[in-house]
C-alpha cells in the first residue's frame, strides 16, 4: 500500500487531517439472491481503500486518485453527478447526502489509494464510499455508527450515482473486525456475525483474466426468468422466492421453460445453502462448509448458468488438491474470479497447476492471497 499521507502532502502541500480505510468484500455464497429477499455470506478482506482528507479555507473540493494519477475538482455549491468524474462521484455522493441531511458544507482536499483488485467483484466501490463516509464522520464530528455509515454510502450510490445496490457489501465492510464472516439478510437489511474457520485456512482469489461482455444483459435475463417463476409460484401473493422450497419449484416442471425453472431453482437452493453454511461454521464443521460452497459453484454452472469453462476448470482443479477445502465463482460471473479456501501448504501445488491453465486457455491468471480482516479504520 502506498504512503497515502505522503501522497496527500505532495499533492496539496498540507498534511491530511484524517486518514480512513474500508475493506474489500468477497462473497462466499448468495449473490444473485438480492431480488428474492435472500441471504448472503460474505467476508471483509485485508485489501482496502484508504482516503486522506484535509480541510480547505475555501469551498473547493479537490480529488486525487494516487493509483490512477487522476485529478477531479468541483465545489460544495456544485455537487452534481458527472459521468466524467467516475471514481470521484463516490465521495461526492457521500458528501451530497450529508449536506442534504443538514451538515454544513466545507471545502476539502481528498486523496485516494488502495490495493483492492479491480473488476473482480470485491466491492471496491462500496469501500471507497465507506472510507469517505468514515473520514467525513471524523472530520466533521458526526455521530454515526458503522451500520449508519453503511447506509449512508449505499444511499450515495443509489441517489447520487443512480446505482441502486443491495446492502450486503456495505454492511459487511462496515462490520467490526475480528475473524468472523457476515450473514446479511436482504429481507431485513440486517447483518449477523458468524465465526469463520480456524486460522489454518487462507483465502485465495484467482483472476481468470477471461474477457467479459454483455454481463448486465445476461444477468437481467436471469432476473427476469426468476420473476416469471415467482409469478407462477406466488399466484398474486406478496411472497418472494425465499418463501418457497425446491419441491415447489420442481412442481413447475413442464409448465415453464426448463431454463426458467432451473434459474429459479438455483436461487431457492442458494438461500438454503447459506443457512447450511452458517450452521456448519457455528459448529466448526469445515467439511460441511466446503461442501456447501462447492455445491454452490455447481449450481452457478448448471442451473444459473453464469460460469464459463475457464472458471469451471479453476474450481474443479483446485478441489482436487489435498488441503483445498472449496472453490467457487464469486462476483457477477461469465469470467472474473474464483474464491478458494485452503490450508497454506496447498498453495504451491495450486500455483503449479495454474501453469496448465495458461497453457490450455491462453490466459495468465493472477493469484491474490488475502485474509479475513475488515472493520472501518482511522489511520491518522
Amino acid at each position: 500500500m502506498k504512503d497515502i499521507a505522503a501522497l496527500h502532502r505532495a499533492e496539496y502541500d498540507v498534511a491530511p487531517d484524517i486518514i480512513a480505510a474500508a475493506p474489500g468484500v468477497v462473497k462466499f455464497l448468495g449473490e444473485h439472491t438480492e431480488a428474492s429477499d435472500g441471504l448472503v455470506l460474505a467476508a471483509a478482506l485485508s485489501f482496502e481503500i484508504q482516503v486522506a482528507i484535509s480541510l480547505r479555507r475555501d469551498s473547493s473540493l479537490r480529488f486525487f486518485s494516487a493509483d490512477l494519477g487522476e485529478r477531479k475538482r468541483t465545489s460544495v455549491g456544485n455537487l452534481k453527478f458527472k459521468r466524467e468524474d467516475r471514481w470521484a462521484n463516490y465521495p461526492k455522493g457521500v458528501l451530497d447526502v450529508l449536506v442534504r441531511e443538514g451538515m454544513p458544507a466545507k471545502g476539502v482536499n481528498f486523496t485516494i489509494a488502495g490495493d483492492i483488485p479491480i473488476g473482480l467483484g470485491l466491492a471496491s466501490s462500496a469501500a471507497l464510499g465507506l472510507a469517505s463516509a468514515m473520514a467525513f464522520k471524523e472530520l466533521f464530528g458526526l455521530n454515526k455508527r458503522g451500520e449508519e455509515l453503511a447506509e449512508l454510502a449505499r444511499r450515495a450510490e443509489a441517489e447520487f450515482l443512480g446505482h441502486p445496490v443491495p446492502s450486503y457489501d456495505h454492511l459487511t465492510a462496515a462490520a467490526p473486525a475480528g475473524g468472523t464472516v457476515s450473514i446479511v439478510d436482504l429481507r431485513t437489511d440486517r447483518r449477523r456475525a458468524v465465526p469463520f474457520l480456524d486460522g489454518n485456512y487462507i483465502v485465495v482469489l484467482t483472476d481468470s483474466k477471461v474477457p467479459r461482455m454483455n454481463v448486465d444483459a445476461e444477468l437481467k435475463q436471469r432476473s427476469d426468468d426468476c420473476q416469471k417463476c415467482l409469478a407462477a409460484l406466488a399466484r398474486g401473493s406478496q411472497k418472494t422466492l425465499r418463501d418457497f422450497g425446491p419441491e415447489e419449484v420442481d412442481e413447475l416442471m413442464g409448465s415453464l421453460p426448463e431454463s426458467v425453472r432451473r434459474r429459479c431453482l438455483h436461487v431457492v437452493e442458494e438461500i438454503a445453502r447459506v443457512g447450511e453454511a452458517e450452521e456448519a461454521l457455528v459448529k466448526g464443521d469445515a467439511t460441511s462448509f466446503g461442501r456447501a460452497v462447492n455445491k454452490s459453484h455447481a449450481s452457478l454452472r448448471n442451473l444459473y448458468e453464469v460460469s464459463c469453462p475457464e472458471i469451471d476448470w479453476l474450481a474443479k482443479r483446485a478441489i482436487e488438491i489435498e488441503g483445498v477445502l472449496c472453490s467457487r465463482l464469486t462476483g457477477k460471473g461469465f469470467g472474473g474470479c474464483t474464491v478458494t479456501v485452503m490450508v497454506e501448504s496447498a498453495l504451491p501445488e495450486y500455483r503449479r497447476r495454474l501453469e496448465d491453465y495458461e497453457r490450455i486457455f491462453g490466459f495468465r491468471p493472477t493469484v491474490h492471497e488475502t485474509r479475513l480482516a475488515g472493520g472501518l479504520r482511522i489511520l491518522g
